[in-house]
């Protein structure tokens, strides 16, 4: 009987996970171990560019490449983990039920916006762009938008949380606004942030470009400020403020994935899982992490993944690789990702691009534009379904950035 790696998740974690553990047996010339990826869709879904739109594009369907290098994909959703049996349960969109084993298992689950319930209204009335189900219904609702009286909340849209996801929606949504309403229409986008400046999390390097282009796209900020309830009309901030808006966007708080706690370990506040060096959860010498999942050390200078498309794909490649070798017998590969990039779309401004976890600034405007376009049309794309082609793009030695 063959071993079996089990691979949870479908997003850049996941996909790169199975990708890199069958580059191993190939490269070992191995095929007494079978890949099974377990997710909603045989797709990767582009997240990075929910905030974009035509999001119904934002996919790829990964059938072929899977079939191309081996990896089996089983279409359901993991509902529970059981660590002592090695099993993970699932179901199906019918509501069928199914059992996976494992000898080994790579969590990649991704994280989830965190929509607080207990903010009046944010659940009911506010959008947001974290799945693409949820992105399209924004993009519907922007289109809608034309159809409503003329007014200051139909022609407002207020996005909650000065982020990087909700910088790059907001500094975008001019574009999609007036191309709903028309170029006369008086549009307002509005930042609400606890910060006191723009972009404060993001460091002193991004900060003068970032107010540069919110002067020049009109995106205003209110700075110092929390959302105390969201409703039909818009958003009453903690001062008693009421900002008239038929669109919120919550753009607040990521968490790991809810089944990470099915599994005994450590968490960071986000809910990550401590992995040591090898990307395997701390306490557990079959369940490995990978992606939005796991909190790991990128490097010996106390800096750790970010969540984020940059962090999950080179995660996704050492997971995959070192539960690939924890079977075979062979030496792991320790995680290692020094190098640390930014590139912040700022609409139809342009970009700014930084370089390091202190955000020193390297290209803006144009240039960075040009790289941030690269990067979202083709370096986070998965490989074609060549079999050489896309195992040798699994190496975990490749650079991401």
């Amino acid at each position: 009987m063959k071993q079996q790696i089990l691979v949870i998740g479908a997003g850049f974690g996941g996909v790169w996970s199975a990708l890199s553990a069958a580059r191993l047996l190939d490269k070992h010339d191995r095929n007494d171990v079978e890949i099974t990826l377990l997710a909603p869709q045989a797709e990767l879904r582009i997240r990075p560019r929910f905030y974009e739109p035509d999001v119904h594009t934002m996919k790829a369907d990964l059938n072929d490449l899977f079939a191309a290098v081996g990896i089996k994909f089983v279409k359901g959703s993991a509902e529970n983990i059981d660590t002592a049996k090695k099993q993970v349960s699932y179901s199906d969109v019918y509501g069928t039920n199914g059992v996976l084993s494992y000898d080994r298992l790579v969590l990649a689950a991704g994280s989830k916006l965190n929509r607080p319930a207990a903010l009046p209204g944010v659940v009911e009335h506010a959008f947001d762009v974290d799945e693409i189900e949820a992105a399209a219904r924004l993009e519907a609702h922007i289109k809608a938008l034309k159809d409503l009286p003329n007014t200051p909340a139909r022609n407002t849209v207020v996005v909650c949380g000065g982020g990087f996801t909700g910088i790059e929606t907001a500094t975008e949504m001019p574009a999609r606004l007036r191309a709903a309403l028309g170029d006369d229409a008086p549009i307002r986008v509005i930042v609400v942030d606890r910060a006191p400046t723009p972009g404060a999390s993001l460091g002193a390097g991004i900060g003068p470009s970032l107010i540069e282009a919110s002067n020049e796209l009109g995106v205003e900020w209110v700075l110092n400020a929390s959302v105390a309830a969201v409703d039909a009309n818009g958003v009453t901030l903690g001062d008693g403020q009421h900002i008239e808006s038929n669109t919120v966007i919550w753009t607040v708080g990521f968490r790991a994935s809810p089944l990470t706690e099915q599994v005994a370990g450590t968490r960071d506040p986000q809910g990550r899982l401590h992995v040591d060096g090898n990307l395997k959860v701390l306490g557990h010498a079959d369940v490995y992490a990978a992606g939005d999942t796991a909190y790991a050390a990128t490097d010996d200078k106390g800096n750790f993944a970010a969540m984020s498309c940059q962090h999950a794909i080179s995660l996704g490649r050492y997971a995959g690789n070192n539960v690939a070798a924890d079977l075979l017998g062979v030496a792991p590969t320790p995680y290692s990702q020094p190098k640390y990039v930014t590139c912040l779309d700022l609409g139809a401004w342009g970009a700014v691009f930084t370089e390091g976890w202190d955000r020193e600034l390297k290209l803006v405007k144009k240039e960075a534009k040009e790289l941030k376009t690269q990067i979202n049309t083709v370096w986070i794309y998965p490989p074609a379904a060549d079999r050489a082609a896309a195992l040798a793009a699994a190496d975990p030695l490749i650079p991401v950035a």
